[in-house]
């Protein structure tokens, strides 16, 4: 097996992993290539390439993460120097993490690329008429001015190359930083809320194509297998041949009413690829595990028909008094959200993402997810238990969690008291 140095060799002795936040996105902010885009989901990069190397020293190691999100995983396996493969729902994470992934390419064709973007924003005019209210309510006239010619310049600067994918990347990675809105890149957008330094976008564009340029050029591509990424449903795995896994390092949406459709939204409606919120249904939500209520509006599915889908058999019992508890609460509170159709439909959908992996994995194989417990209008659901329980009924062998983190103990402006937790829940196949 031919492993990778570290990206950043100089900062291994002081990086450590800090297993209260590696599973959260946290560490990757100081790792070079994970910090290209932040990610309102995920898990350290260092915690998961340890994990990678650690199996390979065992035996012959292959991965797949078939919630790729922005690609820490597959980034990881490349640097540990195993095969691995990748799936994202998501169509603009999809596109991120492809970037992230064309970092083995020639850096100075990423800065040529830079370069003749710039030169072509500067000779164009800027035309922010067509943009969407959100995008007008996050940045100045000026600023806005500045992002459309370089999204333009970008646009036409894209002939489908390594390249071409980068600039990209650098262009949708500063968007947050340029908008004086309430922005964070780990939370939704928020107009109302304004900061006070927002980056000039030209400055921002130049400073993070600097700190990718030298991100790429530590890498030394020595021959370690690609990672191969696919934009597609990790319910099917479809494009994961039969047995390929012995090594499964994932974090599937949790059930915890989080829309990754809506935490894209400033991005789609800069990009133009939707005009607001009504058009995330189509554009985004189809694709995705079914973790918001969102996803299922009132009168969308028959609870009874999901419920006695014989896939939910191994948590039947449980799953049907839970569901009809959170049906009447809902009715005492005002936004009357459909969090039984939610928690039902998600554990349908992570009953056959098991049933999917079971035929990818090999035997022997080990799974780990990074998930956490739920308690929406503060009832709670033993998320954990449930999954692994559903793996055994696809076929797997066996189920243990190792905590990291609480959750939910600090009780200031919490929507319920109900403490939980988040980990990993390794899974023996």
């Amino acid at each position: 097996m031919q492993r990778q140095p570290m990206l950043f060799p100089e900062l291994a002795p002081e990086i450590e992993v800090d297993q209260a936040v590696s599973t959260t996105f946290s560490e990757n902010t100081r790792l070079p290539v994970h910090r290209w885009f932040r990610f309102s989901a995920g898990f350290s990069g260092l915690w998961a390439r340890r994990v990678i190397e650690e199996a390979a020293i065992k035996r012959e190691t292959r991965v797949v993460d078939p919630f790729a999100g922005s690609g820490t995983a597959l980034i990881a396996a490349e640097e540990a120097g195993v095969s691995s493969f990748g799936l994202e729902a998501h169509p603009f994470v999809h596109r991120v993490a492809r970037a992230k992934l064309a970092r083995r390419s020639d850096p100075e064709l990423f800065r040529k690329k830079i370069r003749s973007v710039r030169a072509r924003a500067g000779c164009i005019a800027s035309d922010i008429g067509n943009y969407p209210k959100l995008i007008h309510a996050c940045y100045t006239q000026e600023a806005l001015a500045e992002l459309d010619r370089l999204r333009r310049a970008v646009q036409d600067e894209d002939d489908g190359s390594d390249a071409a994918q980068l600039v990209w990347l650098t262009l949708v990675s500063i968007l947050r930083r340029c908008s004086h809105a309430g922005t964070a890149q780990w939370q939704y957008v928020l107009p109302a809320k304004s900061k006070k330094s927002p980056a000039r976008p030209v400055v921002a564009f130049d400073a993070q194509a600097q700190i990718m340029f030298g991100d790429m050029s530590l890498f030394s591509d020595k021959g370690s297998p690609f990672a191969s990424l696919a934009q597609a449903d990790a319910r099917d795995c479809d494009v994961i041949p039969d047995g390929f896994a012995t090594l499964v390092v994932t974090s599937p949406p949790y059930p915890n009413n989080y829309d990754y459709a809506d935490a894209t939204r400033l991005e789609l409606c800069f990009l133009q690829e939707i005009d607001g919120w009504g058009d995330l249904q189509s554009a985004v939500r189809r694709h995705l595990i079914r973790s918001c209520t969102q996803h299922v509006p009132e009168r969308a599915v028959s609870l009874t028909a999901v419920l006695s889908d014989p896939i939910l058999e191994p948590i039947r019992a449980e799953i049907e008094p839970i569901c009809e508890k959170l049906a009447e609460v809902r009715l005492t509170k005002g936004g009357r959200k459909t969090y039984h159709l939610m928690i039902a439909c998600y554990f349908h959908d992570l009953a056959r993402v098991w049933t999917a992996l079971r035929r990818v994995c090999d035997s022997p194989s080990d799974v780990c997810f990074v998930i956490g417990d739920s308690a929406p209008y503060g009832v709670y659901v033993p998320v954990i238990d449930w999954l692994g329980r559903l793996a055994i009924a696809a076929g797997f062998k066996s189920f243990r969690f190792d905590r990291t983190r609480d959750r939910n103990v600090k009780w200031k402006n919490r929507k319920h008291r109900v403490p939980l937790c988040e980990g990993r829940l390794w899974v023996e196949g």
